[in-house]
């Protein structure tokens, strides 16, 4: 296959910011800030591409913002490479070609150097704390990856893309090097050790602290000379000496990693998924197939699913799925001792005990689906001993097609299988009491049961709780307390329960109830403290002068002003809270990420509380610092360099304004450094934005997020866009809301529209935005909302850009974001809401970017081939560029710098110098009436000559050159 073609094939999703902080004994995960029970697993991924194309005219140094440099759009390291990232004056006016030929040349493009430099910048490293709290970990990673990596064969299989080299998931991303750090007494660093011994070019995942926090576990692939990955091996490395080596000897034991990978069962043992050795190749595939391929409903089951992608097909993609996914466990000691450990199976995760006597395995087994992914087929859950002798079988869980699709719907039977952080070997979990089905009314809805993990022979399972609404989690802290959480999508009911886990006589109560999207009533979350077993449990925190004891609460603080952290003691008893730290509401925005006291047992004074804190600000990017009690000293720990200097003096305000019906909205407008509304007049201006959906419109109207928070940009962010001159109202709110039995989506377009009228009327008055000059964009259900508005809003915009889409309702008919209904339920919210059934009605240039291969449920690359056909049999003026290898959001440096080039060639034409601009122009040369710049207005003939004559010397000079003639304003500056 050809790369991108006339008709490319690509799309675009934000990178996080540069906040990424591991804080973990376990495998690290990129966030922001962390939960207080323990960590979630995660990895980051990267998206963006680009080229150039031809201008029209050479440029002329002015003041004249409503157009960008063509030349920076040459070739990576020629041409004038200087853009407009600085003073207001240092733009210049271009106009561009209307031949095709310029933009339908194959071959990826690059954007302007003053994009690309950002997207390019050296990624900041993430950051892993050991258990001990004594050392840190700087994990280095590197910028984009090629597309080479992208290309790699790979096995689309029950849900999941496998890399059947390297027998794995594809795509992952990976850490180049580790350097470690003590973190010395008053809050410094040491001096960096690098782990040494590594082969070059070690592509490093799944790095893991041994509980005494004195080893290092992960895994190390190479890259090959046929450009494929090898197979993951695990390597260990001492923290102290630094050196690492291999932890099997042999050569030929290699990690499985489609699923779980490996945990350490103690300070000096791991439980290792390897290949099997006896696996042999790979399935082949037949020739001939055995017979047709048949599904079949003759029971008149009800089986409604979404539509999920990379499904099984056929028989044989049932034996690859489990050649792949098969593993042998193998139980591997520091020492080189190896043994095997149960029977090779497809096992999804294990979890030891706390006290580590046992091993939690959960496996899944034919008979596969092809209607649904692995994560409903059979599911088995066992108890081990961790020397390997075998238990108890705790439940084997049939397929699971039918979970209706209802929200709050679950599987029948056990779920939630885990151990109790608080105990040495409990397991607690849950069972639904409404057959899984959300519509039945009943009560309870959900128990929780709680057991040993190898009971006596008449030791049934206690009853620990009754919900009425959705399990949603447990804290776990001791005998005399935890906390319970259950919701309810429909109503957006939270609640929080007190129970006493040891203590029957001990009524639960309830803590809190509130709505989910009640932000502002948000009480915050109870921190959690590591245990020696490296568990986590709810911290409590003693004060010395009543010896009462406390929990400690963090919450984002949302406020009508934006979000202001805080961190209270919390009396569970009586529900009293004191305020011992808050964020600076002034400047910064600062956040607290994690206890750094709890490395003893017992309760944590409040004289030697300390806490790890992020703290950034508009203009300043984050940085950890350390804060100690009782002073509440703050000590910085990191300094990472400004990510992109060239906007460090971007300008951000968080703004509020009013929908017609009254409902609040907020956005966050940014503007280019350096620019000066009374001096530079309206810009282009760029609005990002993503729908959601709400139960009442005071929740609607609750401001989210903070005006101090910094400006992440991330490879296929809008705000690139600032370093173009450009405008940019970045989220603004569309809130989508359907109170009481009133569904959000029978009234979606009426409320979509007047959420953007509201945003482009605000960007106006405040005159920064040029009426004319508004461009709308999104990604994935932004690019649906971007579709909506140039079919139903056509006077807001001047043209979209729409990544990754899907524009076809009835192509979901099982229910699509947050509608629970079908197709057949909701017929005429389903066809008024998408745009496809609206493509004459769309007039306006529209971009339409997306994966070649997104496996996102829902969005197709049908949806935005078929939406391309659709405009295009009505004469629109549109574009179709599809990526090759990328999925739902994009990772090769080729697609997102192409992804970039796409967009920004969209917005100068349809945008800062669009074709709406030069009608104007040719309307004041030809009948000396129109407009010049965006604050005109249609004049006779005297009158567009004054106008023109009242214009600045660098704005009138760019129009001429653009022009190309003399102008009617000439004469008139002559005098």
């Amino acid at each position: 296959m050809s790369l991108p073609k006339v008709y490319h094939r690509f799309s675009l999703l934000s990178l996080h910011s540069p906040k990424t902080l591991f804080f973990s004994s376990s495998l690290p995960l990129a966030v922001k800030r962390l939960p207080s029970p323990p960590l979630l697993r995660a990895h980051s991924r990267r998206f963006v591409t680009g080229k150039q194309f031809k201008a029209k005219s050479a440029m002329a140094s002015s003041r004249f913002h409503l157009v960008v440099p063509v030349n920076a759009l040459a070739i990576e390291d020629g041409g004038n490479g200087s853009g407009s990232n600085g003073a207001a004056n240092a733009t210049a006016s271009v106009a561009y070609d209307d031949d095709l030929e310029s933009a339908s040349e194959t071959g990826y493009r690059l954007p302007p150097r003053e994009i690309r430099d950002i997207v390019d910048a050296p990624p900041l490293p993430a950051l892993s704390f050991s258990p001990l709290r004594d050392k840190i970990l700087f994990l280095k990673r590197r910028s984009l990856p090629p597309l080479s990596d992208l290309a790699r064969p790979e096995e689309k299989l029950a849900g999941v893309r496998i890399d059947g080299k390297c027998n794995t998931r594809s795509r992952m991303s990976f850490y180049t090097g580790i350097g470690i750090h003590h973190l010395m007494e008053d809050g410094s660093l040491g001096p960096e050790k690098e782990i040494q011994g590594l082969p070059e070019g070690a592509r490093i995942n799944f790095l893991t602290w041994s509980n005494n926090g004195q080893h290092l576990a992960f895994t190390v692939r190479l890259d090959e000379d046929d450009g494929s990955s090898s197979k993951l091996r695990v390597w260990v490395a001492n923290v102290d000496t630094g050196k690492a080596r291999p932890l099997f000897e042999s050569p030929d034991i290699y990690v499985n990693a489609v699923f779980d990978n490996f945990v350490w069962v103690n300070d000096s043992t791991l439980l290792v998924c390897t290949i099997p050795l006896s696996r042999g190749d790979p399935p082949r595939k037949p020739l001939v197939p055995s017979g047709p391929k048949i599904q079949s409903n003759e029971q008149k089951n009800v089986i409604q699913s979404r539509t999920y992608q990379d499904l099984l097909k056929d028989e044989y993609d049932e034996d690859l799925f489990e050649y792949y996914a098969t593993t042998q466990l193998v139980l591997a000691s520091l020492d080189g001792e190896i043994k095997p450990f149960g029977p090779p199976a497809i096992y999804t995760s294990m979890d030891p005990s706390p006290d580590q006597a046992y091993i939690l395995l959960t496996s899944t087994h034919r008979p596969f689906s092809f209607v649904v992914p692995c994560g409903r087929f059979p599911k088995k859950v066992e108890v081990w001993k961790a020397n390997g002798e075998f238990v108890r079988e705790l439940c084997d869980l049939p397929l699971a097609e039918n979970i209706p699709i209802a929200f709050n719907s679950v599987r029948k039977g056990m779920r939630s299988i885990n151990w109790r952080a608080d105990k040495p070997s409990n397991l607690y979990w849950v069972e639904t009491q409404d057959g899984g089905d959300a519509k039945v009314e009943v009560s309870p809805r959900d128990i929780i049961y709680t057991q040993s993990a190898a009971p006596h022979e008449n030791e049934h399972p206690k009853i620990l709780h009754k919900l009425d609404l959705r399990y949603g989690g447990i804290s776990w802290c001791d005998d005399t307390l935890a906390l319970v959480y259950e919701s309810w999508y429909k109503t957006r009911k939270v609640r929080t329960w007190v129970i006493s886990p040891g203590s029957e006589n001990v009524n639960p109560r309830i803590l809190f109830d509130r709505s989910s999207e009640d932000v502002y009533s948000d009480p915050g979350s109870p921190m959690s403290r590591r245990t020696p077993a490296g568990t986590y449990v709810i911290a409590k925190v003693k004060k010395e002068d009543d010896g009462d004891t406390y929990l400690l609460l963090n919450g984002s603080g949302a406020t009508p002003e934006g979000n202001i952290p805080f961190l209270d003691l919390f009396d569970i008893n009586t529900g009293s809270k004191e305020r011992i730290w808050q964020s600076n509401r002034e400047k910064y925005f600062e956040t607290v990420v994690a206890l750094m006291s709890d490395q003893k047992e017992g309760e944590l004074s409040i004289n030697k509380l300390k806490i790890l804190t992020s703290k950034e600000s508009k203009t300043e990017n984050t940085q950890y610092y350390l804060l100690s009690w009782p002073e509440k000293k703050a000590c910085q720990i990191t300094n990472f360099p400004h990510p992109y200097p060239q906007l460090e003096s971007l300008q951000k305000e968080m703004i509020r304004y009013q929908r017609k019906d009254g409902v609040q909205l907020t956005a966050t407008l940014y503007l280019p450094p350096g620019y000066d509304p009374s001096r530079d007049g309206p810009l282009p201006c760029l609005v990002w934005s993503y729908p959601g959906e709400f139960k009442s419109k005071d929740a609607a109207s609750q401001v989210r997020g903070s005006p101090n928070e910094f400006a992440g940009i991330g490879p296929t962010s809008p705000l690139l866009w600032l370093a173009r001159r450009f405008a940019v109202l970045s989220g603004p709110t569309i809130p989508i809301i359907g109170e009481g039995d009133e569904e959000a989506n029978d009234r979606y377009i009426e409320q979509l529209v007047a959420s953007a009228e509201a945003a482009v009327e605000e960007v106006i008055r405040r005159g920064v935005a040029d009426p004319n000059k508004i461009a709308v964009g999104g990604h994935s259900y932004g690019a649906f909302m971007t579709a909506n508005l140039l079919a139903h809003a056509p006077h807001l915009f001047c043209c979209g850009i729409a990544r990754s889409g899907a524009y076809n309702r009835t192509l979901t008919p099982f229910g699509f974001q947050n509608e629970e209904r079908t197709l057949w339920e909701a017929t005429n919210t389903y066809v008024e809401m998408s745009p496809f059934m609206s493509a004459n009605k769309i007039k306006k240039p529209i971009l339409l970017i997306h994966g070649e291969e997104d496996n996102n449920p829902g969005t197709l690359t049908m949806q935005s081939d078929r939406f391309f056909n659709a405009l295009k049999g009505h004469g629109a003026l549109c574009r179709l560029v599809i990526l090759p290898y990328e999925s739902h959001g994009y990772g090769a440096r080729e697609s997102i710098m192409h992804v970039l080039w796409e967009t920004d060639r969209w917005l100068q034409k349809h945008c800062a110098y669009s074709s709406d601009v030069k009608a104007d122009l040719n309307a004041c040369k030809d009948n000396a009436e129109g407009t010049v710049d965006s604050q005109s207005k249609a004049v006779g003939a005297a009158g567009g000559v004054q106008e023109l004559a009242n214009l600045d010397d660098d704005k009138f000079h760019s129009i001429r050159r653009f022009h190309g003639d003399k102008l009617p304003g000439d004469e008139a500056r002559s005098h």
